[in-house]
């Protein structure tokens, strides 16, 4: 564009061009010859036609509202005071929504898992505290895994409703609330059980409402990534529950690690408003639509979820094998995250705070694992390698593992505990490949319906939270064996998983229809 430069006499604000009631933009100009005020701001009213005009003759393409979240708006008529500090703060104010939309739900997860694993430490002084055998420890730390599953569905069918970015936020407050009435409902049985079942709920619409966002912001090739940094703030919830609840119990006692986790989710439930609000100044036909679904009619709503084609989804092998993986890898992955501490402190002697130290390193090097299968995975698909079998090769090394390295840990070979403590800390790392196989296929197959179809294997996911968990108390109470208990199980359920995997799995795009039902 040709250089413009203004010199500030009064004619000039005068200027019939004022006279026109058209959209302006604000002009900056350098005058050099002023040395002492090399820069003056200076405002030139222009028409948004003469605007277009200039952009054609420079041959510029539209800008995409998605790439560029500030298009141009009316600017009001008085003169700019912003200096470039004021135009960068704060560091995230440049950064694309669908970003901070990610960034926001990871650290939601991270919430989430904080507030999952504080029962599996704290479970070991309410136990002395109350009396309680490991049956009823077990039947505790499940009753979390009753309400998780009975949201599942519902969280998936709301998400699509209203979106989820509603759902989620929801989501959140509940847990937190529910997480910090642990404390005074302790010794009053039902109550926690009640307690736990609420923070299930909350926790149970997350995932739901994070693939809802997914696939609508992220296309194909950022998604492994997506997922991959959305479901890792799992791990690192993990690290920081571990990690900070053992002190928080020595230094105050177990009750106030609940009422600080519950306070995390509330400051992020305040925090995530501001962000809505900040995004109703660019995506206006997408919060219109948010709007029209929030005041829709019970009729509307039965309707929509009539309109849902469940019959063909269970016509596909392909939704039969991501139900059955995801069933076997939450058997393994819910047992260990609520028994490992357990095990740690009494299989392997170690105190309260050594225990939760050792559980702290399988979600530890699973954010690693993390950030290197989903980089792997986006890398294959960009250059060429079908989506199916990336997703294959990435499950079956994230089943094939755990199965290999439990199986170590459970033979009796004279292995000393920090031998064992790290090969079950590699075995469970690497099960984070599912979040780069499985946990990508329900977008890759149906963007339109991934809430749905992860509300629906995340329904039978969670089935193991209730019954493996719980039977795992069950067992070691009847045979006193961590193998029979713990590992067998899992690894029976890693192997057949792989087996039904490659058999049936599939990321070909698929077309669920009303008609078919």
């Amino acid at each position: 564009m040709a250089r413009l430069t203004l010199r500030p006499h009064n004619h000039f604000f005068s200027s019939p061009i004022h006279a026109h009631k058209q959209p302006f933009l604000s002009v900056y100009t350098i005058f050099p010859h002023h040395h002492h005020n090399p820069l003056i701001k200076s405002r030139v009213k222009c028409s948004a036609s003469g605007t277009e005009r200039v952009r054609e003759s420079k041959k510029l393409p539209p800008k995409d509202p998605i790439e560029d979240p500030k298009p141009l708006l009316p600017i009001p008529e008085v003169l700019s005071t912003e200096t470039g500090f004021e135009q960068n703060w704060p560091p995230w104010k440049n950064i694309p929504q669908r970003y901070k939309l990610i960034g926001a739900t990871s650290l939601a997860f991270v919430i989430c898992n904080m507030d999952k694993v504080n029962l599996s430490i704290a479970i070991i002084p309410m136990s002395h505290q109350f009396g309680w055998s490991s049956s009823v420890a077990g039947l505790v730390q499940s009753s979390f895994f009753w309400g998780y599953a009975l949201s599942q569905l519902p969280g998936g069918w709301l998400s699509k409703i209203f979106g989820g970015r509603k759902v989620l936020e929801i989501g959140v407050f509940t847990w937190s609330f529910a997480t910090a009435l642990v404390p005074l409902l302790a010794g009053f049985m039902p109550g926690l059980i009640f307690s736990r079942i609420l923070v299930g709920i909350g926790e149970g619409v997350s995932p739901s409402a994070a693939t809802d966002l997914i696939a609508r912001t992220i296309p194909v090739k950022e998604r492994s990534r997506a997922v991959g940094f959305v479901f890792g703030g799992l791990s690192l919830g993990s690290v920081m529950g571990l990690l900070l609840a053992p002190p928080i119990i020595e230094t105050f006692n177990w009750e106030s690690v609940f009422y600080l986790f519950g306070l995390l989710g509330v400051g992020w439930f305040v925090g995530f408003q501001f962000l809505n609000e900040e995004e109703v100044s660019y995506k206006g036909n997408e919060i219109s639509n948010s709007h029209k679904s929030e005041n829709a009619t019970k009729e509307e709503l039965g309707s929509s979820l009539k309109e849902i084609p469940w019959k063909s989804f269970f016509q596909s092998s392909a939704v039969w094998a991501m139900i059955y993986t995801h069933f076997c890898g939450s058997w393994g992955h819910y047992t260990c995250l609520s028994w490992l501490p357990t095990y740690f402190s009494e299989a392997l002697n170690l105190n309260l705070t050594e225990a939760a130290w050792v559980s702290i390193l399988p979600p530890l090097a699973s954010i690693v694992v993390t950030s290197l299968a989903s980089q792997f995975a986006d890398y294959l698909i960009t250059n060429g390698v079908e989506t199916t079998t990336v997703r294959k090769i990435c499950q079956t090394i994230a089943f094939v593992s755990p199965a290999i390295c439990m199986t170590l840990s459970s033979v009796d070979i004279g292995l000393p505990p920090w031998e064992i403590v790290g090969i079950l800390t590699a075995g469970l790392a690497l099960s984070s490949f599912a979040l780069s196989g499985l946990y990508c296929t329900h977008q890759d197959i149906s963007p339109e319906y991934a809430s749905i179809l992860l509300g629906i294997t995340n329904t039978v996911g969670a089935v193991p939270g209730i019954v493996g968990v719980a039977l795992t108390g069950f067992l070691l109470d009847s045979t006193h064996s961590w193998t029979m208990s713990l590992f067998v199980p899992s690894i029976f359920f890693y192997l057949t998983g792989t087996v039904v995997w490659l058999a049936f799995a599939s990321s070909e795009p698929q077309t669920f229809t009303k008609e078919d039902s």
